[in-house]
């Protein structure tokens, strides 16, 4: 590990570098085990792979383990997803039931690691039942929130919480994302690894052939959004915004992302950009695998402009990825999006695609003034989300549970 750390002192520093190799040997033998339920495809699979490798090459027994369901699961879990994020859903008791004996199969296969680590930290509601069906677990149990639930739909928040408050802690995003619960909250946004292959620094000629692979104009300015097809990530709100721009001025727009094993609404929603771009060689909807980072890392540093117009967004890792290759971001008006763009130096809030063309036509026209935006941009992100600061919050959170910390208030 001394040496994987080191290649991050020339971003973190090495005063960041030390602290972790300091706060990393008090945890030295901790058995910590990481449970989410997709391995590919979002943000929560990115940060585990190699968040998990990092505290085992600090001698941490670190695991990272995935809960594994039908599709009638996932189904069930993508409705209390969206109704944690405030949209009025409906889940039959059989769904319910659906949903806890899933949790309660994998708890039989999962209990043995469970029951034995010192740290379990459960992401997202997909398996956030384990916690319960593990009676016998010796260690501090920490629920991790990756969304948006500052106003979630009532009837789903009513199920989901007497589940929740029996964790040791929780962990949100942004402090408006905390709910009332009886034991400690901490704010911990998530971060990128600037070395990975969807980050690192990519050599001119692989841009240039991702450009001929896509069929993209060098002579023309290329808008991109990355994310999944989901319809909080507003892929139509943004195919409205390219064409109020290109009725001014000539432009094109990748809507590139894949789908994940337990989003099931992925393919409807893909359909939908698919019909609506149809008939626009300009618009260019790329279904990409989950392991074309390299793909992705070139579209972004292509683009002029990267937008990520969410409506709903726990925190958005694409918009820290575009911050992080010098490109002002236009982003949705919600959730951990306000986290990272800086309104007007970093890039743009907006709240319509009416708003977002608007945005994008005085980036296009000024651009003298998107470069100097672009690398406030990059600065930022250094400053803020890369994976040394969130390593460390994790580290400085583990050590306050393990001694016994358990007031319920928020920890910034």
């Amino acid at each position: 590990m001394e040496k994987a750390l080191q290649m991050y002192e020339a971003f973190a520093g090495s005063s960041t570098i030390r602290q972790l190799r300091m706060l990393g040997r008090r945890l030295e033998g901790k058995r910590i085990v990481q449970v989410n339920s997709t391995r590919e495809g979002g943000g929560v699979a990115e940060i585990l792979a190699w968040m998990v490798p990092l505290m085992r090459d600090l001698g941490i027994d670190a695991s990272w383990e995935v809960i594994s369901g039908a599709q009638d699961f996932y189904a069930v879990t993508k409705a209390i997803h969206n109704g944690l994020q405030g949209f009025p859903v409906s889940i039959s008791q059989k769904g319910w039931a659906t949903y806890h004996a899933t949790n309660t199969a994998n708890a039989e296969t999962l209990r043995p690691s469970l029951e034995d680590a010192d740290i379990v930290v459960i992401h997202d509601p997909q398996p956030a039942p384990l916690l319960q069906l593990c009676e016998g677990r010796k260690g501090k149990w920490v629920w991790r929130a990756h969304i948006d639930i500052s106003h979630p739909y009532l009837p789903v928040w009513k199920a989901l919480r007497p589940i929740v408050k029996g964790y040791d802690a929780s962990i949100f995003s942004m402090p408006q994302f905390a709910l009332p619960l009886p034991h400690p909250q901490y704010l911990i946004a998530p971060s990128i690894d600037p070395l990975s292959e969807k980050n690192r620094d990519l050599p001119a000629e692989e841009l240039e052939a991702v450009r001929a692979e896509f069929g993209l104009d060098p002579t023309r300015p290329l808008l991109v959004q990355i994310s999944r097809f989901d319809r909080f990530k507003d892929p139509l709100g943004v195919i409205n915004a390219y064409r109020l721009v290109k009725r001014i001025q000539p432009v094109q727009l990748v809507l590139a992302g894949g789908g994940a094993p337990d989003d099931p609404e992925g393919a409807e929603v893909l359909e939908e950009v698919m019909e609506a771009a149809k008939g626009d060689p300009d618009i260019h909807v790329l279904l990409l695998p989950p392991d074309a980072h390299r793909t992705v890392n070139a579209l972004q540093r292509l683009a002029d402009v990267v937008i990520q117009k969410s409506l709903r967004e726990g925190f958005g890792l694409t918009v820290t990825e575009g911050l992080w290759k010098g490109k002002p971001v236009i982003g949705g008006n919600a959730g951990g999006i306000r986290r990272q763009i800086v309104d007007y130096h970093t890039g743009f809030l907006v709240n319509t695609p009416e708003g977002a063309a608007h945005r994008i036509r005085f980036l296009l026209y000024h651009r003298e003034k998107m470069k100097a935006m672009g690398e406030k941009a990059r600065e930022f992100a250094r400053e803020n989300f890369l994976l040394t600061r969130h390593l460390r919050e994790y580290f400085i959170l583990f050590h306050s549970i393990l001694s016994g910390s358990n007031e319920p208030r928020i920890y910034v």
